[in-house]
């Protein structure tokens, strides 16, 4: 009684304005703000996770349930519902979140057992990932409700839309701030933004004000691109393509002048100090504050060209990678909304009835930047770029807010994974941290401050997994969905796209379907500072796309080259193997190489299965090739190989990333012990847990691994069973002609084009030494 009495007091409290807005979805109206109902109303865009979860499993549903715990929801309930159902209601909730509890207990129990990597089940297990965090939601709405603090929710690894920061709404709004109130840098901005008026050619203006004509949009939209090489020291061959005439060949410059750069006035004295960590490692130490590879990258950056890095190693450069990217993102942001603020006191100390059309300086939305990145630990790494990048000196700290909340949400206990655990090197690179792959977080910047947990349509960067911007995009026909707030993306950065592929590949191409698009809703903008570009719909031609990965795949390149319409060109790094994998196998053995014949890309996966059960299976039927391990990457191959065997009733057993790890070890004893003759492996399982399987005799890749070292590493385990018989080892690979790019990755790019070219389908390669 008294929950409902105070529910109904809060409830008497509200404005007819706020009741509506409770109504509608699910959320206390932040009335503590102080801007317009239109801005406000847009922090409601991301709460569309139930329609997700009724998609994706049964299992969810019961989850969208337990979400709904906080006390705006149970505000709700009171709107909805009749007093006389209200008791029966309030005992079904305590229910239903002392099951979910129960069950967040199995489940972390469970998860502590494995300690391994479940991120490649994001499309059908992500949702359920977050039942760890429910049981403890209702204490901590109590807890901050007698702090006084905000009564939003906080759900770890999950439900990161039930709070967003509403407090600090006016101090970070780029439409009532000048550049005059603000505190810390203010005189370094004016010069900064003098100096920009001063150098035309500052990149960030160049290609922002440059006023596109509609015989070069149509242009770009009909006529093939014109492409170039070109031979960098670092880099190594670069491939320039644009449709709009040759523009200027970048050059690579071995020594960068950070002026010449045109860097924001506070990242010019930051940038030497964060990046001084991989300065030292360099062989010949210079003044300049880029590592070489660094200084290459951010070269073609600045220009705003599109770039496609695909040696992007997380063992290696991957820090480097995101270091460089971090300074162009905030280096871009700083820029932008440095513009608006000065021009704001332009506009404020105007004469009335000027023109107004000097002033155009923003997007439909204020979005900028979207960042795409697979885990949580690679947000809170960016994050924590972008904070030193601000803080000028450890006397002067940047002001950021809900920082305390950020790092318990995003960050990782050491505790929580097994020490005993061995896997690779780069394993245990990728996989550091917080590997939660369901988030998304606003960031806005406005000069000496940061702000997290900012309303998507207050951002300026958006810091987001696939999955976790999918389910704010929805589906067609999915009532609660939002992507207006993609409309104005200026800088597009997609790093560790090969990961995409291990997860789930379709929600990076939802979101390349999306973005740049006219918003639904005009959300409260000033149409007087609209850039023309935005309101002529163009903004894809301006929009630069940098797209970081650890190898070279079809899909990747389609994203890369169907979906970037950068009017200034491309830059893809494209450099070819000479060795590949295949020399890293340290064990005796033949590897046949069966070439399978193919009309199109559409037919290979019919004739790479015909000709598996009709050639290669027949050879493998006796009882005498046993311990037989068919190593399968793609999932649908997969299940349909599975129910092949299942149907010819042969001896087999099977594991894949869905199978519970009772399971897999049944199957990896059976396979020892030689009780089963098949075992069906499949690609994503070896990413995500890197079991060494022991027993294998007989290997057969149905197609090439995505990741060339795979390919060594599942060679390299016939050794684990050493015991003589290592005269019987075979190894069959099947391949056709476009399987090109993996094919080279395996065994060089020499021996490939032999490969492809020769009359002969079959070739022999043997490794190791006696």
């Amino acid at each position: 009684m008294g929950k409902r009495r105070a529910g109904r007091e809060l409830l008497r409290s509200l404005s007819k304005k706020q009741k509506k807005h409770l109504r509608e979805f699910g959320e206390e109206h932040p009335f503590y703000d102080k801007v317009s109902w239109e801005k406000v109303n847009t922090t409601v865009q991301i709460d569309v996770r139930s329609e997700d979860s009724d998609k994706s499993s049964a299992e969810s549903d019961s989850e969208t349930e337990v979400e709904q715990v906080s006390g705006y929801h149970k505000l709700l309930a009171t709107l909805k519902t009749s007093p006389e159902s209200e008791s029966e209601e309030e005992e079904d909730e305590s229910e239903s979140e002392e099951a979910e509890e129960s069950e967040a207990e199995v489940d972390s129990e469970g998860s502590q057992e494995t300690g391994e990597a479940e991120g490649g089940e994001e499309d059908k297990n992500g949702v359920p990932e977050e039942e760890e965090a429910t049981g403890t939601a209702e204490q901590m709405v109590s807890q901050e409700q007698a702090d006084g603090t905000d009564t939003s929710c906080d759900q770890r690894h999950g439900v990161i839309e039930e709070f967003t920061d509403v407090k600090h709404e006016s101090e970070f709004s780029l439409e009532t701030n000048f550049m005059e109130e603000e505190s810390g840098d203010c005189n370094a901005d004016k010069r900064d933004s003098t100096s920009s008026q001063a150098l035309p050619q500052d990149p960030f203006k160049q290609h922002m004000d440059k006023e596109l004509e509609d015989k070069e949009i149509e242009k770009m939209s009909t006529l093939p691109k014109t492409s170039s090489q070109s031979q960098w020291p670092r880099l190594g061959q670069l491939i320039f393509s644009s449709t709009l005439e040759k523009h200027k060949t970048l050059k690579a410059d071995k020594e960068v002048d950070v002026k010449q750069l045109h860097l924001h006035k506070l990242l010019e004295s930051t940038w030497p100090k964060v990046n001084k960590q991989f300065l030292s490692s360099v062989d010949k130490p210079s003044d300049s504050p880029f590592t070489p590879l660094q200084r290459e990258l951010f070269c073609i950056m600045n220009s705003y060209r599109d770039l496609f890095y695909p040696e992007r190693n997380a063992l290696t450069n991957g820090e480097e990678v995101r270091h460089a990217y971090c300074l162009h993102a905030l280096n871009h942001v700083l820029k932008a909304n440095g513009q608006v603020l000065s021009n704001n006191a332009k506009r404020r100390d105007r004469r009335p009835g000027t023109d107004t059309d000097d002033y155009r300086d923003q997007g439909l939305t204020r979005p900028k930047v979207l960042m795409i990145v697979p885990f949580r630990e690679c947000a809170l790494r960016i994050v924590h770029i972008f904070i030193s990048l601000l803080e000028v000196n450890d006397k002067k700290k940047i002001d950021v807010s809900n920082k305390k909340r950020f790092k318990g949400e995003f960050g990782s206990d050491p505790e929580e994974k097994p020490p005993n655990l061995k896997r690779p090197e780069d394993y245990e690179a990728v996989f550091a941290g917080n590997i939660d792959d369901h988030f998304r977080i606003g960031v806005a910047i406005l000069q000496k401050s940061m702000r997290l947990y900012a309303p998507f349509y207050s951002s300026d960067i958006i810091i987001a997994s696939p999955l976790g911007i999918r389910t704010v995009i929805g589906a067609e026909g999915e009532k609660k969905r939002d992507f207006d707030f993609l409309s104005s993306i200026e800088i597009l950065i997609i790093d560790q796209a090969d990961i995409y592929l291990m997860q789930n590949w379709e929600h990076v191409l939802h979101l390349m379907k999306h973005i740049n698009l006219l918003p639904l809703d005009s959300h409260g903008v000033d149409f007087s500072r609209v850039r023309m570009l935005n309101l002529n719909n163009w903004s894809k031609y301006y929009r630069q796309t940098l797209l970081f990965s650890a190898l070279q795949d079809p899909q990747i390149n389609s994203v890369f080259n169907k979906h970037c319409f950068n009017y200034v060109g491309q830059v893809a790094i494209r450099n070819m193997p000479v060795t590949g994998s295949i020399s890293h196998v340290v064990v005796q053995l033949p590897h046949v190489f069966r070439r399978l014949e193919a009309e199109s890309v559409t037919s290979v996966i019919d004739a790479r299965f015909q000709f598996f059960i009709d050639k290669v299976l027949p050879e493998y039927r006796d009882a005498i090739m046993s311990h037989t391990l068919i190593y399968v990457p793609s999932y649908f191959d997969y299940v349909r190989l599975r129910n092949y065997f299942k149907k010819e009733d042969l001896n087999y057993t099977h594991i894949c990333e869905y199978t519970k790890k009772a399971a897999v070890c049944r199957a990896r004893r059976f396979f020892l012990k030689g009780e089963k003759q098949f075992l069906l492996f499949t690609e994503r399982f070896h990413f995500y847990k890197r079991y060494t399987i022991k027993g294998i005799r007989n290997l057969i890749f149905y197609e090439l691994p995505t990741y060339s070292q795979f390919y060594s590493e599942i060679c390299n385990m016939l050794k684990a069973t050493d015991n003589g018989v290592d005269a019987t080892w075979t190894c069959t690979v099947l391949y056709s002609k476009y399987d090109a790019q993996k094919l080279a990755a395996v065994v060089g790019i020499d021996r490939t084009a032999q490969m492809l070219q020769s009359k002969k389908n079959v070739h022999l390669f043997v490794t190791g030494e006696n």
